[in-house]
């Protein structure tokens, strides 16, 4: 794991490998309850690249997870992503979810260049 020191707020945990281990161990200190999930997945990525003979469905999973670990080491930043997504959902029409959908987009590519991805 790479160290990314951040202040008083920083990250719960350093930035894990992009590795299926990595991104397991990651879990487990921050979302337990998430483990099924991602053990599920990745069963599911694996048999999928060897049905066809592609790394693309491995990819697919560490970039999900690799996205998930970024906003969960951060506690204030994964609830906002809570709240927005409930915001979403509730939001009456196309000019109240646009800003919504903006701040969305803004967590997950933060998330994403935290990854490295």
């Amino acid at each position: 794991m790479s160290a990314q020191p951040d202040g008083p707020h920083g990250p719960l945990i350093p930035m894990p490998e992009l590795t299926p281990d990595g991104l397991r161990a990651a879990v487990a200190k921050i979302a337990p309850s998430r483990l099924p999930g991602l053990t599920k997945h990745l069963f599911e990525a694996t048999t999928n690249a060897q049905q066809l003979q592609s790394l693309a469905p491995l990819r697919t999973f560490v970039h999900s997870w690799a996205v998930f670990v970024a906003i969960e080491r951060h506690p204030e930043r994964a609830a906002r992503l809570r709240e927005l997504e409930t915001a979403a959902e509730e939001a009456a029409d196309r000019d109240a979810i646009r800003p919504i959908l903006a701040e969305i987009r803004g967590i997950l590519d933060t998330a994403e260049a935290e990854a490295g991805l």
